[in-house]
């Protein structure tokens, strides 16, 4: 339409069109993409540099964002956004590289591990190629680094070490004077996500001691157990960071509970939703009024506000989809809500609610 404009109604056709836009880089992200997709404005635009196999279901894609985006804290989170058959997808990864290489060199990493199923992951590994250009949101997450400088434990099971590395490489770049202990479960020796980097963080920093502990190769399956926390010396005055498969975790927290630790102590991040509660069908459900879309729709009760919404066709900010990344976050005007992790019920008047994990109890309005 604009080549068929002079250059003084082009401009005018322009100015009408923001006007009447919330959010101009909505309008001019599909113009400025086909020229260079760096330029983007509505979210970080990353450059694949690097793609490394770690094993044979995991892979680290070395990313360069635009010099915009606003770095990170080791042990952090971004959310990733791609387009698969025109359909935008976020999922939520962790940083794996120190942020001192973000500010040396401008590049960071995602060690991401394929999952049988998975339409992002698998899509990641499958078709993502250097020079592909992905969406970065900034990072997230309280998953960080003691200040005061206490023993560390680290527990992690699979791909939870991603941000376990970005930390262990951390705490050596700045010399972190507490002792630092790694419990790392894996199924086989091979594995071993980021085993380079670990064997060189253990053979120069002499504070830390690693142990890395195969379930799968032995005639029965090896689990975290009592002589693995026996092995750690002064455990009670440690700071135990948890990272990794739901069993896994449950497991460290309960057996760590039982020695005295507690849960100030105890600090972990998600790689899968956590457990839903419990809650009575008979009590949730319900008319759902989305009141900046105009739109009202009834539920049973079987899915949560941010299914609700994408069945009836809209399409809220969103990010992690399990209560972590806190992106689909919106205000609920009226009505109540139960949180599906917690089983906690809301009040009845205004307050922020997440999206993806609130199940309506009775008529509920959302500025959505």
């Amino acid at each position: 339409m604009l080549a068929k404009l002079t250059p003084s109604k082009a401009a005018h056709w322009l100015g009408r069109q923001l006007l009447n836009r919330d959010d101009p880089a909505a309008f001019f992200d599909p113009l400025t993409t086909a020229i260079n997709p760096m330029w983007v404005q509505q979210y970080t635009p990353a450059r694949v540099e690097r793609i490394t196999a770690e094993t044979a279901d995991t892979k680290t894609f070395e990313l360069k964002p635009a010099h915009r985006w606003g770095g990170f804290k080791a042990g952090q989170h971004v959310n990733v956004r791609i387009d698969i058959d025109g359909v935008r997808r976020t999922r939520t990864f962790s940083l794996s590289s120190p942020p001192a290489r973000w500010h040396r060199e401008g590049l960071v990493t995602l060690t991401i591990k394929r999952l049988p199923g998975g339409r992002v992951t698998n899509w990641l590994h499958d078709e993502l190629k250097t020079g592909d250009v992905i969406g970065l949101t900034e990072a997230f997450g309280d998953f960080s680094i003691p200040e005061d400088k206490k023993p560390v434990l680290f527990i992690a099971g699979g791909s939870g070490i991603t941000p376990i590395l970005s930390q262990l490489e951390t705490m050596a770049l700045e010399n972190y004077p507490g002792p630092i202990t790694l419990l790392y479960y894996v199924r086989t020796q091979n594995d071993v996500i980021g085993k380079e980097k670990l064997d060189a963080l253990h053979s120069r920093y002499p504070a830390f001691s690693l142990n890395i502990i195969t379930t799968d190769e032995g005639s029965a399956p090896r689990y975290l157990n009592d002589q693995d926390l026996d092995s750690i010396s002064d455990l009670t005055a440690r700071e135990i960071f948890l990272c990794g498969p739901k069993g896994l975790m449950d497991l460290a927290s309960d057996k760590l509970r039982q020695r005295g630790l507690n849960d100030e102590q105890l600090h972990s991040t998600f790689f899968a939703p956590p457990a839903p509660a419990q809650l009575s069908s008979s009590a949730t459900g319900g008319e759902v009024t989305f009141s900046t879309s105009h739109l009202t729709v009834d539920s049973k009760g079987d899915a949560n506000l941010l299914e609700i919404a994408e069945a009836a066709g809209l399409t809220p900010q969103h990010g992690c989809r399990m209560g972590i990344c806190h992106q689909c976050t919106c205000t609920k005007t009226s009505g109540t809500v139960v949180n599906r992790l917690t089983g906690q019920v809301s009040g009845a008047g205004s307050e922020s609610v997440q999206l993806c994990i609130s199940i309506p109890q009775g008529p509920v309005a959302l500025e959505v």
